[in-house]
């Protein structure tokens, strides 16, 4: 593909693989957090929609997102609650736990009790982090899928190589020659490539497919 970034460009970040709910009673008021991954705005808008159906009777639903692998896309709503109490605080507690590609309403349920501002940020904060404990996550890495073509004679060399860097062939076709498919982290490919080149005398043909976030 021709690109040139350099690794540190592509930091690690979490991915929300499956959401999770959490529930809090704070001075009679129940709060609901509930979380969703979320691949874009449109679905985010699509899943707090469905989260004020679901709880039409509730004083409040305040929500917030992050999208993207760099958070490239926040957004937040107090829905009602005094500014800054409610969707904000929420907002933080997503960009801290830097998974990415998630939305999350808490739903309030008011109590007759005034929180005050501190209260509700703790309360609205508070329900969202237990939330998120109960969510699978998964490590997203950046790296290269490439094609590995050689003769017979080299497959134990590369596949020897390969384990000794802990990359693992995705799929193998053995045909007149054999093609491996492996995807090698953004840090090690370069050098990967030379060693590939190096261990089969040169006789070995790189494609590289394509670049890209995956699970680690």
């Amino acid at each position: 593909m021709g690109m040139d970034e350099s690794s540190q460009e592509y930091e690690d970040y979490m991915l929300l693989v499956r959401g999770a709910e959490a529930q809090l009673i704070e001075k009679k008021s129940r709060f609901i957090a509930t979380v969703r991954p979320v691949a874009d705005e449109g679905e985010a808008a699509a899943f707090i929609e469905e989260m004020k159906k679901k709880y039409y009777d509730a004083r409040h639903n305040c929500s917030a997102y992050v999208i993207g692998s760099r958070a490239q896309i926040t957004r937040s709503s107090d829905d009602g609650e005094p500014s800054g109490t409610a969707g904000r605080p929420m907002l933080e507690v997503l960009l801290g736990s830097e998974i990415r590609n998630v939305a999350a309403v808490v739903t309030r349920y008011f109590g007759g009790t005034l929180l005050g501002t501190g209260g509700l940020v703790r309360a609205y904060s508070g329900v969202l982090k237990e939330a998120l404990l109960k969510c699978e996550t998964a490590r997203q890495h950046f790296g290269v899928r490439m094609r590995i073509r050689t003769d017979y004679n080299a497959v134990g060399r590369i596949q020897h190589l390969l384990a000794s860097k802990g990359i693992s062939i995705e799929d193998s076709v053995y045909a007149a020659d054999v093609e491996m498919t492996v995807i090698a982290p953004i840090e090690e490919y370069d050098r990967l490539c030379k060693e590939l080149m190096e261990s089969t005398n040169a006789r070995a043909e790189l494609e590289e497919l394509e670049r890209m976030y995956y699970f680690i």
